[in-house]
């Protein structure tokens, strides 16, 4: 999204490493059946951190970032140099190391409360004045630490954390001015308020409320407390630019900080812990002593938390393939466990979306949902890897709706950003539900999802919602040009409003999502009423152009009409890219496009299937892409944005399954190992999720429908730890694929357990225990999953399995 999409790769990787990964992942590698076989396979490894990448997205508008977190943590400590993530490759400077960072959004976020060390007389407190240089040369990272040194005062800082807390340990020359900054005024995004505090001779405490993201009219307080492993020599605040040595407060708008001094003449490290909550100063003060006692044990700390990313990335352990292509897969089996964050204290008392202050029973609340991206297909990689995790996150999204009285779009923190439009939230519930993770709560969540599917918010509540249902319920689509303000509530953010014509295929996909729960749950009027609702895509295809086009309240088209830029009427893409964005009925698709043959063709032009025979990295790279936030500029596949990442996998429907082979094939040389080497903003894990997914050779192409669609693995071996929640069992999935590589990619038979697969998806019940799915491949396209009926269901017609 403009928030969570953007940065495009319209380069190769600008390191050595990186232009390494080109030539190995792109240079017609893929080549026509029965090119020569990609270089030797590589061996699972050991230790999957040490195959980590996280500088992967800090360039080019990937806006990742490299610094310490626990998986789903709610604390990531990195640092800043500038840039929408707070990191940028590219600059050479840092003004200090904040305790929150969103991985891969496309608008300045989190940075908050940014810590700094120094040397000599703090006499001036503007983060550009008192910032370092540094040297890529110097830095390092992976994942649970980062360590850099600072050029301009000869500093050496590392970071580590926990769960609710980061870790900063700076080694100082010799010096009696070792200095660490706090600067409360400084975030990544609007701050509108901040207090510090100076308490006795170890501790600095404070907080910092922020918000704006991406223009919206978002606020949150987060709260902290930091404590030293020493106690400091001297101490001041500042408000404004002007330091006061000696006071121990300082608040209100504008800049603010504090600062310690230590004595490093001889003892030359320093080490801060620092704890946050969202609830208050207490909860921080709990949430430091709970995860970190008395210890200022900075190396158990790093190795208790390298321990736990290696059994998180152990999840999956992969075989065969280029060392390269593990290191992607691995840096992007990272990136998908980073979001969402842990947003209550230890003892579960949480801030709710009503700013009160609430205590979670039996789940632990999360925070921060990007939910137009992560409900495909983040939300379903942790559902399978991580379902503990996937269903208290979707007992928070349902704790949102209770609390503030209505379900978030985009949720950032405790408060709702209106950001990005449709409905995400209602395929992102009812998948959930389909996996039985809400489980007690599928009343409240139905209650709550079908109040937002039919009507909008109240005019005090913050919460734009679905803002054009009347229109939709009314015509079956939500027409062009509304006003805001008149014909639709602004508060802020986007809205549906002015992007009717996703507005109206998001809608339709979600209603047929939820026709599923509320079948499910014997809602019977209901789900007849949604699975029509689920049909009204079709109300925006004009026959005479052959593609999805935005009408007028009186059912006029709009005209004059480039499909390319469509008016801008498609949020963040044009009529090309949203062609596809009708998950619940790709056969019904198929037969509005004139037949499989016909949507193969339509197929083959949208990915320039021809060149991709012959060079796909390059191909992907200039032919897909145009630039970063770039949506509406060309009729060809976008794998940097969400609306048609599914796309490749349509050729399932058309009856041409070996083409989605290569097509996936080349979009994954958009991901390498260098600062670049990542399509698009990570969207809070989205990319990195899908990059998994297909590696895997499979991918859940619509939500609550409980399938996975099938391809061919990028690996000869992959053993899948699907993970187990209470009464739910996992197990290990065996994924085979013998001599798995860019040229032997095509599927010639499918095996489940020793039965063949002769169609190109599984039900879910079907790989969630485990077992063994073994492919056989060859340099040329087979007859494998070609016939009708092989293709996966549609929702929108009858399923049969």
């Amino acid at each position: 999204m403009r928030s969570l999409i953007g940065g495009i790769r319209a380069r190769t990787a600008g390191t050595v490493a990186g232009v390494m990964a080109a030539a190995l992942l792109g240079g017609g590698l893929l080549g026509p059946p029965g090119a020569a076989a990609a270089p030797s396979a590589a061996p699972p490894p050991a230790d999957p951190t040490s195959l980590v990448h996280p500088f992967v997205g800090t360039e080019n508008f990937g806006n990742t970032f490299p610094g310490a977190s626990a998986p789903f943590g709610m604390v990531q400590v990195s640092p800043d140099t500038g840039g929408q993530g707070g990191y940028d490759y590219d600059q050479n400077a840092i003004h200090g190391f904040s305790q929150t960072h969103l991985s891969g959004v496309g608008c300045g976020v989190a940075g908050e409360l940014p810590i700094m060390p120094t040397t000599g007389a703090v006499d001036d407190v503007d983060p550009d004045h008192y910032r370092s240089t540094y040297s890529h040369d110097d830095e390092e990272a992976t994942p649970g630490y980062y360590r850099v040194g600072l050029k301009s005062y000869g500093i050496d800082a590392e970071l580590t954390a926990t769960q609710r807390t980061g870790w900063q340990r700076y080694t100082f020359p010799a010096t009696g001015a070792a200095n660490v900054l706090f600067n409360t005024g400084k975030a990544n995004q609007k701050v509108f308020g901040s207090e510090i505090r100076v308490v006795g001779d170890r501790t600095v405490e404070g907080r910092v409320e922020a918000g704006n993201f991406c223009a919206g009219k978002d606020r949150h307080t987060v709260y902290f407390t930091a404590t030293f492993d020493r106690p400091f020599a001297s101490y001041g605040t500042w408000r404004g630019t002007t330091p006061a040595p000696g006071s121990r407060e300082a608040a209100g708008e504008g800049g603010n900080g504090a600062w310690a001094t230590f004595d490093a003449t001889k003892d030359r490290d320093v080490v801060v812990k620092v704890g946050l909550s969202y609830t208050g100063p207490e909860g921080a003060g709990k949430n430091l002593t709970a995860e970190t006692g008395d210890s200022y044990d900075f190396d158990a700390t790093r190795a208790a938390l390298h321990d736990t990313w290696r059994k998180k990335l152990d999840a999956i352990r992969v075989g065969g393939g280029t060392e390269e292509r593990q290191r992607a897969f691995y840096t992007a089996l990272y990136h998908a466990q980073l979001h969402p964050n842990v947003a209550g204290d230890v003892d579960g008392r949480y801030t709710g979306f009503d700013g009160a202050t609430h205590t979670a029973a039996g789940y632990t609340p999360y925070q921060n949902f990007s939910l137009w991206d992560t409900y495909r297909p983040q939300n379903q990689f942790l559902e399978m890897v991580e379902p503990g995790v996937a269903r208290d996150v979707a007992l928070s999204v349902v704790a949102i709706g209770r609390d503030g009285g209505w379900l978030p779009r985009w949720a950032l923190a405790n408060s709702e950003t209106n950001i990005m439009t449709g409905d995400p939230v209602t395929p992102f519930l009812v998948e959930a539900w389909s996996k039985g993770l809400l489980a007690g709560h599928e009343d409240e969540a139905y209650a709550l999802l079908k109040k937002n599917a039919t009507s909008t918010p109240p005019a005090d509540s913050p919460y734009n919602g679905r803002s054009g249902v009347d229109y939709y319920r009314e015509l079956g689509y939500v027409p062009s040009g509304l006003k805001l303000g008149t014909d639709c509530a602004d508060k802020g953010g986007d809205n549906d409003c002015v992007h009717p014509a996703s507005a109206t295929l998001e809608y339709s996909a979600a209603d047929a999502a939820l026709a599923l729960m509320a079948r499910g749950l014997g809602h019977r009027a209901d789900a007849r009423m949604f699975a029509e609702r689920g049909q009204t895509y079709r109300t925006l295809w004009d026959a005479s152009i052959g593609q999805f086009r935005p009408r007028t309240a009186d059912g006029a088209w709009v005209t004059p009409y480039d499909p390319v830029e469509a008016g801008r009427q498609f949020h963040e893409g044009g009529a090309y890219q949203y062609q596809w964005l009708v998950p619940q009925d790709p056969a019904g698709l198929v037969g509005l496009m004139g037949g499989r043959s016909a949507t193969e063709k339509r197929l083959d032009d949208f990915f320039a299937y021809g060149k991709l025979l012959t060079d796909p990295a390059g191909t992907a790279r200039e032919d897909w892409i145009s630039a970063p936030y770039d949506y509406y500029g060309k009729p060809t596949y976008n794998p940097n944005n969400e609306p048609d990442l599914h796309a490749p996998y349509m050729y399932l429907w058309a009856g041409a399954p070996a083409k989605a082979a290569t097509v996936v094939r080349a979009a994954m040389t958009l991901f390498t190992t260098g600062p670049d080497g990542m399509t698009g903003n990570d969207d809070l894990g989205t990319m990195s999720a899908w990059y998994v997914f297909s590696s895997l050779g499979l991918y859940p192409t619509m939500s609550g429908g409980d399938f996975l669609a099938l391809s061919s693995p990028q690996f000869s071996s992959a053993v899948v730890r699907i993970g187990h929640y209470g009464t739910r069992q996992g197990g290990t999935l065996t994924v085979t694929a013998p001599g798995a590589s860019d040229a032997k990619r095509y599927v010639r038979s499918v095996s489940l357990n020793g039965r063949n697969v002769a169609r190109t998806w599984l039900d879910w019940d079907q790989v969630a225990h485990g077992g063994k799915l073994a492919h056989r491949l060859s340099t040329e396209p087979s007859s494998w999953g070609t016939g009708r009926g092989a293709e996966p269901p549609s929702v929108g017609a009858t399923r049969k399995g």
